[in-house]
């Protein structure tokens, strides 16, 4: 487990240190997550290798790491209690947000299913 969680943090420091390099608008964690996604692919690890099993072991306790967001959200409840109106605007904002671009990927998706399926079939071939 030692060494699995070893390469999950060297991942996460190399993505740290390029996003600090290139002075990149990107967390480190997210290139690091990158950075594990490539070498995952490059290198398909087997089911019983270290990194598939600190990562099988972390998801299985996922429910631990969002202990200190609750307890920062308890922490800063009397400032939440006073911006209430921004913070259920800035929610109901990106919900229609997050809605509108999934029925809009949805609709393309199937637009594009259908051309593929017409294409395949022949129908509407100019010949």
């Amino acid at each position: 487990m030692i060494r699995g969680l070893m390469v999950l943090l060297a991942c996460q420091l190399v993505g740290e240190f390029l996003v600090d390099l290139t002075h990149a608008p990107l967390p480190g964690p997210v290139v690091g997550m990158v950075i594990l996604f490539i070498a995952l692919r490059v290198h398909r690890p087997n089911p019983k290798s270290p990194v598939v099993k600190t990562a099988d072991d972390l998801l299985n306790h996922l429910q631990l790491l969002f202990i200190p967001a609750g307890a920062g959200v308890i922490a800063y409840l009397p400032m939440l209690a006073s911006s209430w109106l921004p913070i259920v605007g800035g929610l109901v904002v990106g919900w229609l947000a997050a809605l509108v671009a999934t029925a809009g990927a949805g609709v393309v998706t199937l637009r594009l299913d259908a051309r593929l399926k017409r294409r395949l079939s022949g129908v509407g071939d100019p010949q």
